[in-house]
């Protein structure tokens, strides 16, 4: 009994970095526990431990007798006089107990117990040193699928994928490498105690700090993201500083930064634009690449109303209302998209009888002058940095355009989509607008 808990301290003292204490205690509850499946659950055991020395002793107290009639509790006066020589009757002596004598059950439960114990702590270490880092990005390993999720090696300890917070589209072999945002941290006996996101919104910023070093020291300021996790994106950023192009800083030489990021997020598009104070301007750039003809905007209901050419319609929707839905969500408008077609009414007739209401809220438009084909020469010079003409990543421009008058024509009698842009509940843990 003595030689196998010195080698499980040795064991593991060398695989971690635990202190001293923690293998007393452990040690300590284990022969207590082993002690009282001999002598009681009631009995008052007493171990001392001697690290250095590789010296563990237990004693049980007992009383003095003459006649022995309770092993566990008494001891004859001539075993006790053999211990104390000056001993007396009545007196409770602390015997010494060989943790060998315990039998092989007795044994076996303080095995358990011991590695209870220091399983305990390891756990509570991880805790420690996980606690207050929910937001950050960590890299793990696919080591094995659970509950239909994915359990990580994070090489301390383990991560969890939830089902939830992986893109539908994709599946992971054993072996890949991922960084995934920390979601949560759990001190619970079962489970991983690291609960991680690969489709959380703040994914996706935290990937641009650790990759443009532009936004990590503050001169270039992501503003706004929007996901479709594992198809497309959308960023708004800023520059905080004169002179700098935020999106071509985004972009990289040729896109290498922004590759860089769609490699690791399995090839979702992402598109960047350039964050503006004035919502319909910041409307109108979340739309591209769609051209837009003007934005009118409701300041009451917080809705805006955007008409386009009837040539841009299925293109400022986007498949299934993708994009129109992701600038929704960028911008925090609901964003109603018409087609010149149908936007015949002038915009002094339409809007005439809440202008003349003074009592009512006031509502704004702002025409944006720019025909169709003028807006998309002007977008392509802005946001393209010689990227590469093989790369999938398109952050302008992502539209096949040989279907464009096809499907515009198709579109042309259908009511534009009005897209909500209320968010996910589970997009609420974190916000990015300081990332």
């Amino acid at each position: 009994m003595l030689e196998s808990l010195q080698n499980a301290i040795r064991q593991n003292t060398a695989q971690t970095e635990l202190p001293e204490h923690v293998f007393v205690e452990a040690i300590e509850a284990a022969l207590r526990a082993a002690a009282r499946r001999v002598y009681g659950q009631d009995a008052d055991i007493s171990v001392e431990i001697d690290l250095e020395k590789g010296d563990i002793r237990c004693y049980v107290p007992k009383k003095v007798v003459n006649i022995m009639r309770d092993f566990s509790t008494e001891i004859p006066i001539e075993e006790a006089k053999k211990l104390q020589a000056d001993v007396e009757l009545d007196e409770v002596l602390n015997v010494e107990i060989n943790p060998s004598e315990f039998g092989r059950i007795p044994a076996q439960l303080a095995k358990q117990i011991l590695f209870q114990k220091i399983k305990q702590a390891e756990r509570e270490k991880i805790y420690q040193e996980f606690a207050g880092r929910e937001g950050e990005i960590v890299t793990g390993y696919v080591q094995r699928f659970e509950r239909g999720g994915i359990i990580l090696d994070l090489e301390q300890t383990e991560a969890f994928l939830p089902p939830r917070e992986m893109p539908r589209s994709k599946t992971y072999e054993r072996g890949k490498r991922l960084q995934c945002l920390i979601l949560a941290v759990k001190n619970e006996v079962r489970g991983a105690p690291v609960i991680v996101s690969r489709t959380h919104r703040d994914l996706l910023a935290m990937l641009f700090e650790q990759e443009v070093p532009e936004i990590y020291e503050g001169q270039v300021r992501i503003m706004a993201v929007a996901r479709d996790p594992g198809n497309r994106a959308k960023v708004a950023v800023m520059a905080t500083e004169e002179g700098i192009d935020a999106v071509g800083t985004c972009v990289g030489v040729k896109g290498i930064r922004v590759q860089t990021i769609v490699s690791e997020l399995d090839d979702e598009k992402i598109d960047l634009l350039e964050w503006s104070e004035d919502t319909s301007v910041f409307i109108a750039n979340a739309l591209r690449p769609a051209a837009v003809r003007r934005v009118e905007l409701d300041e009451g209901n917080k809705s805006a109303r955007v008409v386009v050419p009837d040539n841009q319609l299925s293109l400022a929707i986007g498949q299934r209302g993708q994009n129109a839905r992701l600038a929704a969500k960028l911008t925090g408008w609901k964003v109603d998209i018409k087609g010149e077609s149908e936007a015949t009414v002038s915009i002094d007739e339409l809007f005439k009888p809440s202008l003349a209401n003074e009592d009512s809220d006031a509502t704004a438009f702002k025409e944006i002058p720019v025909d169709a084909e003028a807006n998309s020469e002007q977008t392509e010079a802005e946001e393209t940095v010689e990227q590469p003409t093989d790369s999938e990543v398109n952050v302008e421009t992502d539209t096949d355009t040989e279907s464009l008058e096809t499907a515009a024509a198709n579109t042309q009698d259908e009511d534009a989509a009005v897209i909500n842009s209320e968010e996910d509940p589970e997009d609420d843990d974190f916000d990015t607008e300081d990332s």
